[in-house]
């Protein structure tokens, strides 16, 4: 029986098959590591699991070869009757053939036979049978037709017994090698028949000393034993012309140590739950090295993902600066607006109480400025629209430069060129940002009423009104004194000068140069979140990338656990 208690080897199974699924939601980069994770994620739950669960669950006794071996012609030999096609047009056996007692037939469909599909699948009831062990017969593992050989894979994820059927001329072809290397790395138990053998003696002797051979040589000679410390099964070896009268079938005694094998399973309830046990454990124990390779996929992924993190990043960082730079300077503001503006604040008898001084503007304020001509509505909405559309090009270009880099990378080109909407802004950018910018304004007003309290300024300069003011430092974040030079002197100087020492008039120089910073920092702000949403678009492709280092080491140690169990007890 198991070494290890039942309880715990549950739990043990319950934890690979979440980090199973967790890989394989990851969503694997290359078509390798996808086989490794949808692989060990099929044997769990095809076979491990249904093994944990029950010891008593139908054994599973599959018959592979490569193409003409004569499977068929073995499992018809086992059912009595033709049950399974035979042909001398190859591959015959296009899905699976099972020979199952009735009453099993539901349990292996929900268990071990879970992770095949019901299409593949043809069964054969017999009531004649003890309950409790199915014979499959498998596609030819050499198939030039992949979907045989995927459901091959996947029938020897859920087998309990492996019987290996071959020909005397075919035995050393590579292909059904590779695929018993799986059964290998399991350490499922295995059965060997040589089907067409010649007549000589000493040929026959030939063949099966080369066959051993071959089975020391890849390791397979320790699965011939039929339990732990046992001698290695004999090879079976079938005559050319060893067939039943009806030619579906073998003569029954050339395959009797099969057929022994079977009717033990058959019959003896503890029998099959020490080959369930084995193959169980065997099982688990031959899952640590690709549990590793899974977890080295996951290492790598992980390097791979915040690479490409970092270079999306980098496009948006980019546009962000050059955005930030670009209205700085004021330039995308339309000179119409900012015309409308100065008329409203640049009057002649402003300008000339600036030469009279501060105090004498201050005291004349209330008599020239009226809140209801003043061009507020118009000059948001075209600084809005002027804002919104400069931000979206630097966005346009960001994505841009983060699509054409990604399509560089293994993995990513498939995805980022069926996503056509992430090499421009998003539909939501616009709306996003517009929002963005109302809130802004509107705590830039908030903040006049909260710092002219405290200021006094709503004393002094009531009737100008908090709308008209916020306009001011709206467009002080835009354009200002400092640095205006060449083709910049002009509307938007002029304005600038005018606005400037309005704001410093009503607020003092100090309270409006923190007034106008305060609101580029929001400002600021807005620009970054509006860019980081756009930004996660690419982000959403990509898993975490310290989730997949989290993964990577929680399947290692899943690994060490699992190479950490007790071998079964003969």
């Amino acid at each position: 029986m198991i070494g290890a208690d039942p309880v715990d080897l549950r739990v043990l199974v319950e934890r690979l098959a979440d980090l199973a699924t967790r890989r394989l939601a990851s969503g694997p980069r290359s078509d390798a590591a996808y086989a490794r994770a949808r692989q060990l994620e099929d044997h769990l739950r095809g076979h491990i699991r249904v093994r944990a669960a029950s010891l008593d669950a139908p054994l599973v006794v599959l018959l592979v070869g490569p193409t003409g071996a004569g499977k068929s012609t073995v499992f018809n030999t086992i059912a009595g009757r033709a049950a399974s096609p035979t042909g001398v047009l190859r591959p015959t056996t296009r899905i699976a053939v099972v020979l199952v007692h009735p009453d099993d037939r539901a349990t292996l469909i929900e268990g071990a036979l879970a992770g095949v599909m019901p299409d593949q699948l043809r069964f054969v009831e017999d009531t004649d049978i003890e309950p409790g062990l199915a014979v499959v017969d498998a596609p030819d593992i050499d198939s030039l037709e992949h979907a045989n050989r995927a459901l091959a894979d996947r029938l020897v994820e859920a087998a309990d017994l492996c019987c290996f059927v071959t020909t005397a001329t075919r035995y050393a072809d590579q292909v059904p090698w590779t695929v018993l290397s799986r059964v290998e790395e399991r350490g499922l138990p295995l059965l060997v028949i040589v089907n067409r053998m010649p007549p000589d003696p000493a040929d026959r002797a030939e063949v099966m000393a080369d066959v051993r051979r071959l089975l020391a040589d890849t390791g397979l000679d320790r699965l011939l034993a039929p339990a732990p410390g046992a001698p290695p099964r004999e090879l079976i070896g079938v005559r050319e012309g060893d067939l039943a009268p009806d030619g579906d079938r073998l003569v029954r005694q050339t395959i009797q140590p099969l057929n022994d094998e079977i009717a033990r399973l058959r019959t003896g309830r503890d029998a099959r739950r020490e080959l369930a046990a084995r193959a169980l454990t065997g099982s688990l124990l031959g899952l640590g090295d690709s549990i590793d390779r899974i977890a080295d996929d996951a290492d790598h992924e992980a390097i791979d993902v915040e690479a490409l993190r970092r270079t999306a990043d980098r496009s948006y960082e980019t546009s962000l600066a050059a955005l930030r730079d670009e209205i700085s300077h004021g330039a995308f503001l339309r000179e119409e607006a900012l015309r409308h503006w100065q008329s409203y604040v640049g009057a002649d008898q402003i300008t000339r109480l600036f030469s009279e001084g501060i105090g004498r503007l201050r005291g004349a304020i209330a008599a020239i400025f009226r809140p209801t001509s003043a061009p507020v509505a118009e000059i948001r909405a075209a600084t809005t629209e002027d804002l919104v559309a400069v931000a979206r090009l630097q966005a346009a270009e960001a994505a841009r430069r983060t699509a054409t880099a990604w399509t560089a990378e293994t993995g990513m080109a498939a995805v980022v060129g069926e996503r056509a909407d992430l090499w421009l802004p998003s539909p939501a950018f616009d709306g996003r940002l517009r929002s963005g910018l109302d809130g802004w304004i509107d705590g830039i007003a908030a903040e006049i009423q909260s710092h002219g309290q405290s200021k006094r300024l709503l004393a002094r300069g009531a009737s100008v009104g908090v709308n008209v003011l916020g306009t001011g430092v709206m467009l002080g974040t835009f354009i200002h004194t400092g640095g205006l030079t060449g083709a910049e002197v002009g509307v938007a100087a002029a304005t600038a000068f005018v606005n400037q020492k309005l704001l410093s008039a009503l607020f003092g120089e100090a309270a409006m140069v923190e007034l106008v910073a305060h609101a580029r920092a929001r400002l600021h702000d807005v620009l970054t979140t509006t860019f980081e949403a756009e930004r996660a678009r690419f982000d959403d492709l990509l898993p975490a990338s310290d989730e997949l280092s989290r993964l990577a080491g929680e399947l290692r140690a899943a690994a060490r656990d699992v190479r950490a169990l007790p071998a079964v007890a003969g």
